[in-house]
């Protein structure tokens, strides 16, 4: 068996897969060692792929722990926004060079890394080896995840020896990632643990934890449901309390709602079956065909593609009401809300973000005035992904705000 890893970058493979370099199969027996030293042990051969320059090193079980490292220090580089993965047909021939008739145990990123490049690269390994008969299953690293906490299925705390060995490398050979402007490749505590945990996960699952993290584009639409709307007690507990709320304000006949980012109409069909006429925008088009198929599927909701700046400039779908829920966490500028050709804003975003971002906005607008505030969730945890990990959902508040009359309509 041949033990592979594929990372990004060379010192990703120190950071997460340090126990995989280890010339021994029990990393907690590995002393360090220095250069010249004899392992401790039947050492092991180790292939090391990374993808960022599709280079392979090939560390030899006569290889010392010391020398193993010696040579990925000479691939350390500097920070590279441009690095990326090669997909899964290059990665596919780079393991198939390696394999060679032999076995190949594969160990790399995890989907869900929120450093994406990293995450693309763990999916793509996973999709290269798919079609591979009898492969064994890939081993992700959990990585860098801050979001969310993880059901692992091997865990190797490190002994100190290979703790201080780890921290010595950065120091000697990518100390310039410390101080790095890059967020993609910039090293801090909590990108080099001391404890290396790895999981399996199936395609379905695998596919679902890379789209969770993804953020607008094809790639979070990339499995149906990434957020998991329909089965989730928290979204379900949002997106009733959501429903209801903007029931309370304006009845079915008040006139067409106007629900910008509509996703794949999760809220949308709640309205519909209200007796609401809503106008979905959906700028992404795989979600935007979902839409279509579902809750736009009879005529009773119209789906459009515009996203917030196209509706701002055209004005061409007024609405009793606009609903921005949940979408404004883009960059989107609150300034465009004037020319949104409605009285009335529903606005939902969790606590964090309404504070630092639209509270301030209403404060010095003097286009709009806020007429209701009310908690729509609380946050809760919640088990993702079929239970493989768990995070926070923040909660959400809606704010509806209502159009100030000019000084003309005033008089």
């Amino acid at each position: 068996m041949i033990d592979t890893v594929v990372v990004l970058r060379a010192e990703d493979a120190v950071l997460d897969f340090l126990s995989v370099l280890t010339p021994t199969v029990n990393p907690s027996a590995i002393p360090v060692v220095r250069p010249g030293h004899a392992p401790a042990g039947p050492g092991r051969e180790v292939h090391v792929l990374l993808a960022d320059h599709g280079d392979r090193l090939v560390l030899p079980p006569t290889a010392t722990l010391g020398e193993r490292l010696a040579l990925l220090a000479r691939h350390v580089r500097e920070a590279d926004e441009s690095a990326a993965s090669p997909g899964p047909d290059a990665l596919a021939a780079s393991l198939a060079r390696i394999a060679t008739g032999r076995p190949v145990r594969v160990w790399t990123h995890s989907p869900a890394d929120n450093r994406r490049s990293r995450g693309r690269l763990g999916n793509d390994v996973a999709d290269a080896l798919a079609a591979v008969p009898d492969a064994e299953p890939v081993l992700h690293a959990v990585g860098y995840s801050p979001f969310l906490q993880f059901v692992s299925d091997l865990d190797r705390p490190l002994p100190g020896e290979l703790v201080a060995a780890k921290l010595d490398f950065v120091n000697r050979h990518a100390r310039h990632l410390l101080d790095s402007d890059s967020p993609q490749h910039k090293l801090y505590t909590g990108r080099v643990p001391s404890a290396e945990r790895y999981f399996t996960a199936g395609p379905g699952e695998r596919r679902r934890l890379f789209a969770l993290l993804a953020s607008l584009d094809d790639e979070a639409a990339s499995v149906p449901d990434p957020w998991e709307f329909a089965t989730s007690a928290y979204e379900n507990e949002r997106l009733d309390a959501t429903t209801a709320w903007i029931a309370r304000h304006l009845a079915p006949d008040a006139g067409p709602l106007i629900e910008v980012g509509a996703c794949e109409g999760a809220l949308t069909a709640r309205l519909s079956g209200k007796g609401h006429r809503v106008e979905a925008t959906e700028p992404n088009p795989v979600f935007r065909a979902r839409l279509a198929e579902g809750p736009g599927s009879d005529g009773a909701v119209g789906v459009h593609p515009d996203g917030l700046d196209d509706l701002a400039g055209s004005r061409r779908l007024p609405g009793a009401a606009y609903l921005l829920v949940e979408m404004l966490y883009y960059g989107q500028d609150p300034e465009r809300f004037a020319a949104l050709p409605t009285d009335l804003l529903f606005i939902a975003l969790e606590p964090e973000a309404l504070d630092t971002r639209l509270r301030p906005w209403i404060a010095a607008t003097a286009d709009w005035e806020q007429i209701d505030e009310t908690v729509l969730v609380r946050p809760a945890l919640e088990a993702v992904c079929g239970g493989r990990a768990h995070l926070c959902k923040r909660g959400s508040t809606g704010v509806l705000l209502r159009r100030r009359p000019t000084p003309t309509e005033g008089r």
